[in-house]
Order: C-alpha cells, then sequence, then structure tokens
C-alpha cells in the first residue's frame, strides 16, 4: 500500500473546542466538590497543552497531587467529552466531510492515529459515522510508550503503508511523520503552535487545502 493518510483527531478533524470548555469546567466542579482541588478551573491553559500524551496534561493540570487522583480526574474528564459529543455538541472541522470523500473517490487509504482515549476516540467515529472513510482508528493507549510515531509505525507495518502523509496539528503529528519516512502536513487550526509547524512540511489553513496538496503529490507534482 502507498500514499495512504493518517490523520490525527482533536484540533484536525474534530474541533475539540466545541466540547472542550463544558466538559473541563463539569470535570473541576466535580473534584472541588470532592474537595481533590481547591483551584479555578484551567480553561486558558487546557488548549495550550492539547495533543501531549495524557499524562503530562494531568500532570501540568494537577500539579502536587496523587497518580490516583489525576487518572480520576481523566476518567471523569472523558465521561464529560464522550457524553458530550453522544449529545451531538461536537463538531468536525468545516470541509472534512467533502474531502474524505475526495479521497475515497481517488482510492486513497485513511488511518486515525491520535493521543485520545480509544472510546473517547471511537465515540467520535461512531457519531460521525467516518468508517464511511477511515479504514482504521488506532489511540496511542495501544503502545506501551505511550509515543505517537511509535503508534504510527504499528499502522504502516499493519497495512504496508510505504509513503504518505501524517496529517495533524501538533509537534507529535510532525515527528511521527518524519520518523516514519512520511510527509508532515500541519493545520493551522486552533490548537496549533507557530513553532510546532515550522516542522511541518507543508501547512493547511483550511482542510480543503489538503486536497490539491495530496492529490498533487500523488502525481508527483510540487506545491
Amino acid at each position: 500500500m502507498s500514499n495512504a493518510i493518517i490523520f490525527d483527531m482533536d484540533g484536525t478533524l474534530f474541533q475539540t473546542n466545541t466540547i472542550l470548555e463544558p466538559s473541563l469546567i463539569n470535570t473541576f466542579d466535580m473534584l472541588r466538590e470532592k474537595a481533590i482541588w481547591s483551584g479555578s478551573t484551567p480553561l486558558k491553559q487546557y488548549p495550550q497543552i492539547m495533543g501531549v500524551p495524557l499524562p503530562v496534561v494531568w500532570e501540568t493540570l494537577l500539579p502536587n497531587t496523587t497518580i490516583e487522583i489525576r487518572e480520576y480526574a481523566n476518567e471523569l474528564f472523558n465521561e464529560r467529552l464522550i457524553e458530550n459529543i453522544k449529545q451531538g455538541k461536537g463538531s468536525l472541522y468545516p470541509n472534512v466531510i467533502e474531502t474524505l470523500d475526495t479521497f475515497k473517490e481517488n482510492g486513497i487509504p485513511m488511518f486515525i492515529a491520535t493521543n485520545g482515549l480509544t472510546m473517547y476516540l471511537q465515540a467520535i467515529v461512531s457519531y460521525f459515522g467516518l468508517n464511511r472513510w477511515i479504514s482504521g482508528t488506532y489511540s496511542v493507549q495501544q503502545i506501551d510508550s505511550l509515543d505517537k510515531s511509535e503508534l504510527v509505525k504499528m499502522i504502516t507495518k499493519e497495512h504496508g503503508i510505504k509513503t504518505g502523509a501524517v496529517v495533524g496539528d501538533r509537534l507529535s503529528d510532525f515527528i511521527a511523520a518524519k520518523s516514519n519516512g512520511l510527509t508532515a502536513i500541519g493545520c493551522h487550526f486552533d490548537f496549533a503552535k507557530e513553532e510546532e509547524l515550522k516542522q511541518a512540511d507543508f501547512v493547511i489553513h483550511e482542510f480543503d487545502g489538503l486536497t490539491d496538496y495530496f492529490l498533487g503529490f500523488m502525481n508527483g507534482l510540487n506545491y
């Protein structure tokens, strides 16, 4: 198999910010009710660490707490995220469906690789019916190291992917692409950081910008 695309989920296909704030507020409200947390809800801090491994997320948001408390907070948070997805409060980015249709029509295999948890990923895929286009969905939970580069390596080996791209918005996506011999395409969307996007081979500002680039890439054009 060649010319496959591996998508990140949060901040790439899915507009996580549509459900992030209410889910985070609810989580920290419950932590305060149980006297586990007394500070304010870190609404401004969380978007800055989107896309990093979950242990790092909760080490940052809940400093000076135990691993057990962080795991409990993560469980609460993911429950709230999933509930909001099931209630239809989340959204894909504009032109995602149309772009996936184009790739499918051109016979391009597509996969998802994310730092998000498996149940959260499955909730998004199920609600939006992404299996109509996506050949496989993978969570970093499937890798003991929680390393996205290793996750992408597993996908490429499992499906015999030789060429193609990883499309994402954070540094871990670009590193995963390059360490596996794939093109790194950066999405300059909600959670992207300018200094990290410099590591991408190509940057899009709208999702459908991916179509011209990747179809051109398939035909050996330079974009």
